[in-house]
């Protein structure tokens, strides 16, 4: 498929090193690069000793000279889609493709199955409880994408006909062109990443690509409660089957008057558990469930199998994640929350006085929102990062006031401690990404928790 073609691979975290090593192996010729300087990545010179036909530009971005002769080009979802070797690479008609595309013009070969779900906020929680569905329901399964494996790596491992279970981010579906899922699904959409895309509108357009190849075989399952999902139905090809929180709906999953999960399709309706007996707290969790069943109906898995998970599934980790209880005081983790919608789900999800702890990189969020809806829940606010001061002064524009600005991780669990009294919860949830003092949300979550267990040792 791939041979003597050459190809550029550029940003090289898992899913490029991943893209890089499948081309390899399957006859390309490969350029790798990363901006980084070279002595930061002798580990990931390291993992190519063992082919040839592999050149590596580090340190800079690649010039006309390196892009003239590529066939086609695999971008990682950090880099941005606007610079100038990216824009030139078009221009010469070649392709510029993610990883995401690249698996699934490999998966297609092998019959592979792709259920793709993106939205702002509870990616990862739902398409963790729909792999765990569709693995119950007996077929080989992969979770990857956004978690998990690199896509392109459980495509190569997987045999024909499996499942693979994909998060995505609006970052990854800018570079797809013929991926089609089989079903797909948009969760949700609120105000992210506008740093990188820069108006809603783009935003939207982007994570709207998860549907813009299905046709009417397919299934697109959209959320009836967020107006912009609701309207993405008119740009949608594939069957449409909704899920409401709020509405009672004649198609798609929603709740009756006693809360109980109804499952309106085909013309039967089913009253299927009340959802009280779902094993994750909370109302984002009740709709990321309600998604779940209807993507996992769509496939064809028998309600009980879903019923089973969802009365048993345990919370994803760095997601409403419990640490412990330390004198009577919880401490959660939701270091996934980055941002400010994210972190209003994470405050409701508790009746008990929050201290919250936030901040983190800047992507040009407005936290008013959050502060407006979070002095009813929140009575302190920790603070920490880039966005430290325009956290503190928009949470005491909001009538919170008992609001401290730390250095570090370890501060900020030490002041929370300090001022938590018993039955009060401790929240981690940023409203921020973790880059400038984490790699990445999972570390800033670790640190969190590992500050949280030393608290016991002092």
């Amino acid at each position: 498929m791939f041979s003597k073609s050459k190809v550029l691979v550029v940003g090289m975290a898992r899913s490029g090193i991943a893209s890089a090593k499948y081309l390899l192996r399957n006859g390309a010729e490969v350029i790798v690069n990363d901006s980084k300087e070279e002595e930061k990545l002798e580990n990931v010179k390291n993992e190519f000793k063992d082919f040839e036909n592999v050149e590596f530009i580090f340190g800079r971005n690649p010039k006309s000279e390196d892009i003239k002769d590529i066939d086609f080009a695999v971008v990682s979802p950090g880099v941005p889609l606007e610079l100038d070797y990216i824009v030139e690479i078009k221009n010469l008609g070649k392709e510029v493709i993610s990883e995401i595309e690249l698996a699934y013009r490999v998966g297609r070969e092998k019959k592979i199955d792709f259920i793709g779900i993106t939205g702002t906020n509870g990616k990862t929680t739902t398409t963790s409880i729909v792999g765990e569905i569709i693995k119950s329901a007996g077929f080989e399964t992969y979770v990857v994408g956004n978690i998990g494996s690199p896509v392109i790596q459980a495509v190569e491992e997987a045999g024909k006909g499996a499942v693979m279970v994909t998060e995505l981010s609006s970052f990854q579906l800018e570079s797809v062109s013929e991926f089609k899922p089989r079903v797909s699904s948009v969760l949700n959409l609120t105000e992210d990443h506008l740093n990188r895309h820069h108006t809603m509108e783009n935003y939207a357009k982007a994570k709207m690509n998860v549907f813009a190849k299905q046709d009417k075989n397919d299934v697109c399952v959209l959320n009836y409660d967020d107006e912009i999902t609701r309207g993405m139905a008119l740009s949608c090809n594939a069957k449409v089957i909704y899920f409401s929180r709020l509405k009672k709906l004649e198609e798609g999953v929603c709740l009756d008057e006693e809360n109980n999960i109804l499952v309106n399709l085909n013309g039967e309706s089913k009253l299927v558990m009340n959802s009280k007996k779902l094993s994750l707290p909370g109302g984002h969790n009740l709709e990321n469930c309600m998604a779940a069943m209807a993507i996992c109906l769509e496939y064809g898995v028998d309600i009980e199998v879903i019923k089973n998970v969802l009365m048993t599934f345990k919370a994803v980790e760095h997601r409403l994640e419990y640490v412990d209880t330390v004198e009577g005081v919880v401490y959660v983790n939701d270091s996934k929350g980055t941002n400010p919608d994210s972190t209003i789900k994470a405050v409701q999800s508790y009746d008990k006085p929050i201290i919250l702890i936030a901040g983190g990189y800047d992507k040009g969020s407005d936290f008013n929102e959050l502060f407006e809806i979070a002095k009813k829940f929140v009575r302190s606010v920790v603070i920490l990062g880039q966005t430290s001061e325009l956290i503190e002064k928009t949470a005491k524009k909001h009538g919170i006031e008992d609001t401290y600005i730390v250095e570090n991780m370890s501060e900020a669990v030490k002041k929370s401690h300090e001022i938590a009294n018993r039955d009060e919860v401790v929240l981690l949830s940023p409203a921020c990404a973790s880059w400038g003092m984490y790699n990445n949300y999972e570390e800033r979550g670790d640190d969190f928790k590992e500050n949280v267990h030393s608290l016991k040792n002092n």
